[in-house]
């Protein structure tokens, strides 16, 4: 599959919004947009399979599932991890596995993108300081709501754009070259990153009062072959009764 030079625009404008905290631009925000299964999904809209895209950005999105950003780091970047794996994997034709062996380094680099945005931004802070002490409040609220938006779009749309549009040939002469052992065994690591996530995200909920629910979802999954659906809607509910009692608990 090869990558027009439109949608490899629109591609890079998902993951501008993927990493734009901006409400007014988008009611979505960054925390849902982000995501690899939403990115995955938007690029396989723009690629004309929003299904494969859907499959392979919820494969990416499984060693993402403890990811957290706390006081502004960025360990690594889901969103490009999502953008541009999913883009690259669906214009090689790789497997979900594959995708995410090359998303997790793809989210890696994306740090780079995001140390930039965070020190550039900066120095917009004292373009305001300037204003404000010219009382121009004009000036202020174009550099706070303009200014940064427009190097954003700069160092985020044009890398992704020049990655998929230029890359997306390159990454399948490299599988294709991969054929046989080699891809074996980069599907095998694809299949163990989503297991280092789904263990990460247990680390953090397994306790003595939450460790029944997962327990019950087991059951549910493995003994009654419950679709995932109904097993959610199944947690939902009982999630809401148990807050339900232990917030009137508390109250009494």
């Amino acid at each position: 599959m090869e990558i027009s030079i439109f949608q490899a625009i629109l591609i890079g404008l998902i993951y501008y919004l993927s990493i734009n905290g901006t409400p007014w631009l988008t009611l979505l925000g960054s925390t849902v947009l982000a995501r690899p299964l939403i990115c995955g999904t938007l690029v396989g809209f723009v690629l004309g399979n929003p299904v494969q895209g859907c499959i392979i950005g919820a494969a990416i999105s499984l060693p993402y599932l403890a990811y957290i950003s706390a006081g502004g780091t960025v360990p690594m970047d889901p969103g490009l991890a999502g953008t541009l794996g999913t883009a690259l994997a669906m214009a090689a034709k790789a497997s979900p596995e594959v995708a995410v062996s090359m998303a997790v380094p793809i989210g890696l680099l994306g740090t780079v993108i995001w140390i930039a945005h965070m020190t550039v931004d900066i120095s917009f802070l004292h373009l305001i300081d300037k204003a404000a002490d010219k009382l121009d409040s004009k000036k202020v609220d174009y550099i706070q709501m303009f200014v940064p938006q427009l190097f954003l779009l700069l160092i985020s749309v044009v890398p992704v754009f020049i990655v998929a549009y230029f890359g997306s040939g390159v990454v399948k002469d490299i599988l294709d070259a991969l054929q046989g052992k080699p891809l074996h065994v980069l599907e095998v690591i694809g299949g163990v990153l989503p297991a280092l996530g789904v263990a990460m995200i247990l680390k953090s909920i397994m306790s003595k009062d939450t460790a029944v629910f997962y327990f019950l979802g087991f059951v549910l999954a493995v003994y009654l072959k419950l679709p995932i659906i109904a097993v959610s809607i199944l947690g939902f509910i009982s999630a809401f009764i148990y807050t339900q009692l232990l917030f009137k608990n508390n109250q009494a």
